[in-house]
């Protein structure tokens, strides 16, 4: 909804397309679409379906704005011979690996299948932990760090189950190599395969309610030797994707052998878009901003993007999931609490009183987000500290 209301927001009317694989639709984009349209049966179907709902008006952009969207878009900009990426499967994180692997760069040891039969020797082989997930999936969603073949063998029937019960189009599960090392997120902009770093963060991620969650997502300033290890490493993984256009969201590993790439997401930076005020405090912009630079008319805009985020800033941010520690039907919310303290920008509200909450195991099941900012490190760290006693106690959520 972010994106659309920037393109709104610059004179453009917006097309709301949904693909068969969508599994929810954010409509709160705060201006009336032009109209909204289902994906049809074919390609032609739905690019008649789209010219005769944009009636007289040209379409001059195709915008992906989450995961299940990724294909269609592509597909849509090639027939229409507008900005986009050559169709592939780039959503399928073997695929990535694969072709990460081919350009020569160190790529995740991974295998997957619909069948434990038919991955069980990689497990063997590799050794525990391993990482076990959809193939095709984002969030965390699935994802589980297991420690032995019990475990393994458990989890990847449960995930298979899983998938096949919500009809995914990919129902493979994929198994990977346990990545040791700091996590970081690096969005890109591309135009013409240009890449331009919007942002870089450094994650802390670990176990949680038996799963595996995000605990905060802390900004990295682009001149740092590892940002600069990491923004070079990562530009080649696009390059090995044959990502020219839009906008990406990479996960990447430093290991003691140095980056490897976990996922890349061809999407925008997610989290409700909550990390926008803080990507505006910390770099002046955000990457919604130069996406809709670069699919637009004229390269200008983005030719006057910096090729990394301005290293100016005199503050530090971070991006803090809310997450539950208790299950059970929430009775009332008090999220003031939290954005009562002094370096909070801004909090997205994820349940109401009278919502069923069940622990947070991955990404998809946080009760909230938020956004920090501050000139001094002591007063961000001490809300930080505040915020994480108010979940472990369950005052936010009563």
């Amino acid at each position: 909804a972010l994106l659309a209301r920037e393109v709104h927001q610059r004179g453009y009317a917006v097309l709301a397309l949904w693909s068969n694989h969508v599994t929810w639709r954010d409509t709160a984009a705060g201006f009336e679409f032009l109209a909204e349209v289902e994906e049809q049966a074919t390609v032609a179907e739905t690019l008649e379906v789209l010219r005769q709902s944009a009636a007289c008006l040209p379409i001059a952009a195709v915008f992906c704005g989450l995961d299940t969207g990724v294909m269609l878009a592509d597909v849509l900009a090639q027939h229409l011979q507008l900005r986009g990426n050559r169709p592939m499967a780039r959503g399928d994180k073997q695929v990535q690996q694969d072709a990460v692997k081919a350009a020569n760069l160190r790529s995740t040891r991974s295998v997957k299948g619909t069948d434990w039969n038919s991955v069980k020797a990689f497990a063997e082989t590799e050794g525990f932990p391993i990482i076990i997930k959809p193939a095709e999936a984002a969030g965390s969603y699935g994802v589980k760090l297991c420690h032995n073949a019990c475990e393994a063998e458990t989890h990847f029937r449960q995930l298979s189950w899983q998938l096949q019960l919500q009809g995914r189009r990919n129902r493979e599960v994929l198994l990977q190599e346990y990545l040791k090392g700091a996590q970081y997120v690096v969005d890109h902009v591309s135009r013409d395969g240009v890449h331009k770093t919007t942002m870089v963060w450094v994650c802390d991620r670990g176990p949680a309610n038996g799963g595996y969650v995000c605990f905060q997502q802390q900004c990295v300033t682009a001149d740092t030797a590892v940002a600069r290890q990491v923004i070079a490493y990562t530009r080649a993984c696009l390059d090995a994707l044959s990502i020219t256009e839009g906008a990406t969201h990479a996960e990447v590993m430093m290991t003691e052998t140095g980056p490897c790439l976990v996922e890349v997401n061809v999407r925008c930076h997610g989290a409700g878009g909550v990390w926008m005020p803080l990507a505006r405090a910390f770099a002046g912009y955000t990457q919604v901003d130069a996406y809709v630079d670069a699919l637009g008319d004229g390269a200008a805009p983005f030719e006057q993007l910096p090729d990394v985020p301005p290293s100016g800033s005199k503050g530090s941010g971070l991006l803090l999931p809310l997450l539950a520690y208790h299950d059970g039907h929430v009775g009332s919310t008090h999220f003031e609490k939290v954005r009562e303290l002094q370096s909070v920008l801004l909090v997205k509200e994820c349940v109401h009183p009278g919502t069923r909450v069940e622990k947070t195991r991955d990404d998809l099941g946080v009760v909230g987000m938020c956004a920090l900012w501050h000139r001094d490190p002591a007063v961000l760290a001490s809300d930080v500290e505040a915020i994480r006693e108010m979940e472990q106690k369950g005052s936010i959520l009563v």
